[in-house]
């Protein structure tokens, strides 16, 4: 695979630091609207000059390089026998290149890479990049290598904390765009929010191609604690609307959005901001001048969609390659020169899947080493568990390991608050099922088999709550349920997950006993809501023991994000679960585990 670049591209950093050219490319930063000229002229009476180019894309690649999970030490495979990681997605991109001509492509991605496997996790937090004489960022080195033009910035890219962020900005070869991603005082872009790069054409009349990087707002919420009071993310569509036309202006032939946002049109915000999630067809829809967008965000295969814009008429190609390497998108780009300058007669998309072919040996070879220091750490050996346990039906039923989250977390709080004021409070806490795949065996527990139970960065904190807000937490996370009418079959396949809610944004809580009637509307399921045997007052206070994700608004659960914070920790969860299990050196469920809820129908249990 040929690793020489055609382009090393200038970044700015810091917003007003005008445009860098070098190589052919132009990255752009606040103010940045000045003509990159045109200056071809046209001749008459000839044949229509005509090319062709590829930009080829990934998203949503979380620190996937080597197609393997690290959470249980072994290939990766899922039920579709999708395969992962940049080495996977290299070997693609090297046989589009030998297809199209190396000249006749680009490389781009739509963000959220440098966290989701203990890998990125090693080098954040482990071994971290921001140490002094600190290792290179596995996902800067493969990335560097396969040659990328531009990334932008996804909302985990922030979880680390902006030093982190910006290491690794520095480490790659490439720029990371976020048009809006602002600085909070100046208002000034705090990153590139684009970049230019010219095609050579055969005929002489090169095309310029600008790619506009936009995040998600939802970063204010969801990562609060480390970009608050120092940078804001206004909507994508009004970004886009002030960007298009000054890539325009400056000569751009086609413009493509690298967008870290999906395309549904939803949010998971409720009213906490006056912004979409996932805005990238309203982009589309609203904003002329775009040619295509490359979705993010959503973790969904789109392999060519096409969005009518309102105000021109024109169609616009957008694609999402799925998440983690499993897929490239490939836009493919039909231009003809008319009228003095280039005109896009035809853009489509498809995506390939990277499970078709082998990984680079050359990306593999590259970070051997790191990839096997990852495996020694996820492999030490931390403590026992009497037991084996599992999440695989944790989703319908409370099983012994969300108990041992919620055993961890509370012990956690009632320490911190004791002392003090809030000392004398029950203790509630709350937890999801990330991943129904997770287990702790019976026997040696390692750092894979706790870090698998909790595979986010999320931190916890403690928040007051009364026994009313308590009701209408549950609630609304018993949304998650289908209906079922009491009496007929329970098939769990077709239990969860309505109206596409998550398994993470269902949480079982502990310290209270309940039942979920799913035979009930959603918003009526909660039954017998009991503390210590009583039922709650709904004036009762309560500390309850929360992810920060939770508390910040995320999955827009109520009350929770406006209730007063009594505590906060900056150290992961997870982390938090792994240092218990060191400090316990057994786990017995016998000793945290109890039936706190469970389904029923017409105050039958679904699962007697």
């Amino acid at each position: 695979m040929p690793l020489n670049r055609r382009t090393f591209l200038g970044r700015s950093a810091a917003a007003g630091a005008g445009v860098a050219m070098a190589g052919g490319a132009v990255v752009g930063s606040a103010g940045a609207a000045q003509a990159a000229g045109h200056g071809h002229g046209h001749g008459h009476g000839r044949p229509a000059k005509r090319y062709s180019f590829t930009v080829m894309g990934t998203t949503d690649l979380h620190g996937n390089v080597f197609n393997w999970d690290y959470f249980t030490d072994k290939e990766y495979d899922d039920s579709a026998h999708n395969d992962i990681g940049l080495a996977k997605i290299s070997t693609l991109v090297d046989q589009v290149r030998r297809e199209k001509g190396h000249r006749n492509t680009l490389l781009i991605d739509a963000g959220d890479t440098i966290q989701g496997t203990q890998l990125s996790y090693y080098y954040a937090k482990v071994d971290p990049i921001t140490a002094r004489r600190g290792p290179v960022h596995p996902m800067a080195r493969a990335m560097n290598a396969i040659g990328y033009d531009a990334a932008a910035l996804g909302n985990h890219e922030f979880n680390y904390g902006i030093p982190v962020l910006r290491k690794f900005e520095e480490q790659c070869d490439f720029p990371l765009l976020g048009a809006n991603a602002l600085d909070a005082k100046t208002l000034r872009p705090a990153f590139a929010p684009y970049v230019i790069k010219r095609m050579h054409t055969p005929c002489g009349r090169d095309v310029r191609v600008a790619v506009l990087g936009l995040t998600n707002p939802g970063i204010a919420i969801w990562d609060k604690a480390n970009v608050g009071g120092k940078m804001v993310f206004p909507g994508l569509e009004e970004q886009a609307a002030k960007w298009v036309p000054k890539l325009r202006s400056m000569g751009a032939d086609v413009v493509i959005v690298s967008a870290h946002s999906g395309s549904s049109g939803t949010s998971s915000w409720g009213d906490q901001l006056p912004y979409v999630e996932n805005a990238a067809a309203l982009v589309a829809e609203q904003v002329p001048g775009i040619d295509a967008i490359l979705v993010g965000h959503a973790h969904v295969e789109i392999a060519e969609h096409f969005v009518t814009n309102k105000e021109t008429g024109k169609r616009v190609v957008l694609s999402e390659p799925a998440k983690w390497g499993q897929r490239l998108t490939l836009f493919d780009f039909d231009l003809v020169w008319e009228k003095g300058r280039w005109t896009v007669e035809k853009a489509g998309s498809r995506v390939l899947n990277s499970n078709t072919v082998p990984e680079d040996p050359e990306v593999t070879s590259l970070l051997r080493r790191e990839h096997r220091k990852v495996v020694e750490y996820v492999n030490q050996v931390i403590g026992t568990s009497v037991v084996a346990m599992s999440t695989a039906d944790a989703p319908w039923k409370d099983e012994p390991i969300i108990d041992l989250i919620n055993q961890v977390q509370t012990e956690t709080v009632k320490a911190a608050l004791a002392g003090g004021e809030y000392a004398a409070l029950p203790v509630l806490s709350q937890a999801s099922c990330f991943s129904r795949t997770a287990g702790i065996p019976a026997g040696e527990v390692t750092i894979k088999d706790a870090a698998g139970l909790y595979p986010f960065e999320n931190t916890l904190e403690a928040r007051l709550i009364t026994g009313a807000q308590l009701k209408d937490y549950l609630e609304y996370s018993a949304r998650y349920y289908v209906r079922t009418a009491a009496g007929g079959p329970v098939d769990t396949a077709k239990l969860t997950n309505a109206d596409g809610i998550p398994d993470y944004n269902y949480d079982a809580v502990s310290g209270v006993t309940y039942d979920v009637d799913i035979a009930q509307p959603a918003g009526s399921r909660i039954v017998g809501l009991s503390f210590e045997g009583k039922a709650i007052d709904p004036a009762a206070r309560f500390v309850f023991a929360v992810n920060n994700y939770r508390a910040s608004g995320g999955g827009n659960f109520p009350h929770v994000p406006g209730a007063q914070q009594l505590w906060a920790n900056s150290d992961e969860i997870r982390n938090t679960i792994i240092g218990w299990v060191r400090e316990k050196g057994s786990v017995d469920p016998a000793a945290f585990a109890s039936v706190g809820w469970r389904l029923t129908r017409e105050g039958a249990p679904v699962f007697p």
